[in-house]
C-alpha cells in the first residue's frame, strides 16, 4: 500500500481533476462498460460465489486441492479464480486461501532453475499457469502478510516478485534451448506445441504487464512459432506439419496471444479470428474447460459483440453444469474444472490485469 503523504495526495487530487474534466472514456481510451464490466449478471455472481465457496471449503492446509491431477498450475488457476471478482487478497474472506496457494507455489519452485514444477508435476503447462497467477498477485498481495506467523526455513520465504523473476528466467532459458523458440512439456524439450507454448507465453505476457522485463525478442520468437503453425484458413496446428484436426481451442489460444502481443495487424491474427468466429456456437468434447477459458479471452480481446453472444450462452451452460456443492466436475479434477469455469466468466468482472482490453 502506498503511504499517504502530501505527494500522493497531490497526485490523487490531480487524477480526480483529470477525471472530472474529461469524460472517463477519453481518459482510459475505451468504454467504461467494457473496461470495468458494470452490470455483472446475477447468474454470474451466483455461479462465482458458489464456486469460490467450494474451493475455499476443499483447499488443503498446504494450499493445494485434493485432486488426482493437482499441481502448481491448478493452484495458480484457483488463486486467479479467487481474485477475479475483486475479492480483497489481503483482508477479504478468501485472503487466507490466496496466501496459502501462493506459499505452496513458492516453496515448490526449484530455487536453482526457477521451474515451478511441484511434487511430481513438472509440465510446463503448470509452470505457465502458476507464472500467470504470480503475475496477477504481484503488487496486489501485501507481501508482509504472506509469511506472517508461518514457520518455514528462511530460504523458502521468497517474495512473489523474486519467485516470478525466477519463473520468467526459467521460461526464457527453456525457450533459448528450444530450436523452435517455443515450449513443450519439459524445460529441456527440443520440440514444441501451440497449447503449451500459449500457456507459457501468456504467463510471460502477464509478467511483462506486472513490470518484469521481458525481451521483445522472446515475445517475437514465440509469436513467430504461432505464425508458422497458422494455416491459410486460420486453423492453428498443434505442431508444425501436424494439424491434429479442427483446432478451435488452439486457434483461440493463437488469437489471444496475437491480440495480447499487440499483433492485430498480422494476417494470421485476422484469419484465426475469422476461424473461431465461424465456430462460435460449436461445443467441443476435447478439453471443454480449457476451450471455454481461451475462447472467452480471445473473443473479448478481438470482437466484443461476438464475446457478448458467446458469454450469454456460456453462462446458461455453466449454470446447468454446476453441481449442488458449487463445483464443476472435469477429467482433471474438480478444483481445475471449478477454477477454469470461474475464469471463463471472469471477463464479466474484468478486474484482473490480464483481462483488461
Amino acid at each position: 500500500m502506498i503511504p499517504l503523504n502530501k505527494n500522493t495526495f497531490g497526485l490523487g487530487l490531480a487524477c480526480f481533476i483529470l477525471l472530472a474534466t474529461f469524460p472517463i472514456e477519453r481518459v482510459f481510451g475505451q468504454d467504461t462498460v467494457i473496461r470495468y464490466g458494470r452490470g455483472v449478471p446475477p447468474t454470474v455472481r451466483m455461479i462465482n460465489n458458489r464456486s469460490l465457496n467450494y474451493l475455499a471449503r476443499t483447499q488443503n492446509e498446504d494450499g493445494s486441492w485434493p485432486d488426482e491431477q493437482n499441481g502448481l498450475g491448478v493452484i495458480g488457476i484457483c488463486i486467479m479464480a479467487f481474485m477475479a471478482s475483486g475479492e480483497d487478497p489481503d483482508f477479504g474472506p478468501y485472503a487466507t486461501h490466496i496466501r496459502k496457494g501462493l506459499r505452496n507455489i513458492i516453496v515448490n519452485q526449484d530455487p536453482k532453475t526457477g521451474h515451478l514444477s511441484g511434487p511430481g508435476h513438472g509440465s510446463m503447462y503448470h509452470h505457465g499457469f502458476a507464472m500467470l497467477a504470480l503475475s496477477e498477485a504481484y503488487g496486489a498481495v501485501d507481501e508482509q502478510l504472506l509469511w506472517q506467523g508461518i514457520e518455514v526455513p528462511a530460504d523458502w520465504q521468497r517474495t512473489i516478485s523474486r519467485t516470478l523473476e525466477l519463473a520468467v528466467r526459467c521460461a526464457l532459458t527453456a525457450q533459448k534451448k528450444n530450436p523452435w523458440g517455443a515450449w513443450r512439456y519439459s524445460p529441456d524439450s527440443q520440440d514444441a506445441d501451440t497449447t503449451v507454448s500459449g500457456t507459457v507465453l501468456m504467463g510471460l505476457l502477464g509478467a511483462r504487464n506486472a513490470g518484469i522485463e521481458i525481451p521483445n525478442e522472446a515475445i517475437d520468437k514465440a509469436l513467430s512459432f504461432f505464425r508458422t503453425n497458422t494455416m491459410r484458413d486460420g486453423n492453428i496446428s498443434y505442431q508444425p506439419a501436424s494439424s491434429h484436426g479442427d483446432g478451435i481451442t488452439r486457434t483461440a489460444i493463437g488469437t489471444l496471444i496475437y491480440a495480447i502481443g499487440k499483433r492485430k495487424d498480422l494476417l494470421e491474427y485476422k484469419t484465426a479470428l475469422k476461424f473461431i468466429k465461424k465456430r462460435i456456437d460449436q461445443d467441443t468434447d476435447s478439453h471443454p474447460f480449457y476451450n471455454r477459458y481461451y475462447m472467452a479471452q480471445a473473443l473479448f480481446q478481438s470482437d466484443f459483440e461476438a464475446w457478448k453472444s458467446w458469454n450469454r450462452r456460456t453462462i446458461e451452460h455453466l449454470q446447468r453444469m454446476q453441481e449442488e456443492d458449487g463445483s464443476f466436475s472435469s477429467s482433471h479434477g474438480r478444483a481445475y474444472g471449478t477454477g477454469m469455469s470461474v475464469l471463463s466468466l471472469a471477463l464479466n468482472y474484468r478486474l484482473l490485469p490480464v483481462y483488461e482490453r
